[in-house]
């Protein structure tokens, strides 16, 4: 199970008189984050520091700031939403005032994470594809079972010896939907992969 973002979202704080705009994206690949820096990055602010997870991987950049003072609370906002598959990218236009490390652990971190609110986070749950060969004297039996663990029938056709059924589960019910067809079937009716 992942949480990542619906859609892109985007906001904006001023603080100290120092503009910061958090954009947030949800990612699927590494071309995915150069893709969505260069949609959102603008050349003429003062930085345009980011971070993203993909799954084990994570990189993050402080584009000029003091080291370790955008890119690594920025991901750490990530992290503490526990978010994946997620890039955030926050640009600053330098204002005057100067925010020390901790203002910028605060402003940058602080960003990102309202970011991620505001665009709101849902859980993905990883799907399967199997396929069910049954007798016609198991139709209660498998209808049961896929009831049961939540499966939904992409497809159900009937043929001379009995019917077939195409389905999406939740991985984590997969192995629940075997042990169940197994043991109200007699061992006769089992999922192989689509």
């Amino acid at each position: 199970m992942m949480r990542t973002v619906a859609a892109p979202s985007s906001l904006e704080m001023t603080i100290k008189r120092s503009r910061f705009i958090a954009h947030v994206a949800r990612i699927d690949s590494q071309a995915d984050t150069l893709a969505f820096y260069d949609s959102v990055a603008d050349p003429a602010a003062t930085h345009n520091c980011w971070a993203w997870k993909l799954g084990q991987q994570y990189r993050f950049n402080d584009d000029g700031e003091p080291s370790g003072t955008a890119g690594r609370p920025m991901l750490g906002a990530i992290e503490g939403k526990q978010a994946d598959h997620v890039m955030v990218v926050v640009t600053r236009w330098f204002g005057g005032i100067k925010l020390g490390v901790g203002g910028l652990l605060r402003a940058y971190g602080g960003s990102a994470a309202k970011c991620l609110d505001h665009a709101g986070l849902f859980e993905v749950r990883e799907q399967r594809e199997y396929v069910i060969d049954a007798a016609f004297e198991w139709t209660g039996q498998v209808h049961a079972a896929l009831q049961a663990c939540d499966a939904e029938k992409l497809e159900e056709t009937f043929q001379e010896a009995g019917l077939k059924i195409r389905l999406s589960v939740d991985a984590t019910r997969s192995q629940k939907l075997k042990a169940l067809l197994r043991d109200t079937t007699r061992g006769e009716v089992g999922l192989r992969s689509s």
